[in-house]
């Protein structure tokens, strides 16, 4: 994790109250997906993205949500399995 993220925004990423707004379906990375995060994190500053079980394997979910935060101008807040935050920068 990266140091320069605040406290207050870790902590809201983490609570369980906090639901996913975006979701990953069998359509997987579409643009459309990308333009519905860069929206949100427009008008919010955390977006949790929700993928699919069974979308990505193990091994390419770290490469999902850093392609997710590079293409929406945003910093990985947190991932854990199939659950990612995005914080606006």
């Amino acid at each position: 994790m990266m140091s320069t993220i605040p406290t207050h925004v870790l902590r809201q990423a983490k609570s369980r109250d906090f639901r996913p707004s975006v979701r990953i379906g069998k359509a997987g990375l579409s643009e459309t997906v990308l333009e519905e995060i860069r929206q949100q994190l427009q008008s919010r500053e955390l977006v949790k993205i929700k993928v699919n079980k069974g979308l990505f394997e193990r091994e390419q979910r770290s490469d999902v949500w850093n392609h997710l935060a590079e293409n929406t101008g945003s910093t990985l807040v947190l991932q854990r399995g199939n659950i990612g935050v995005l914080w606006r920068r």
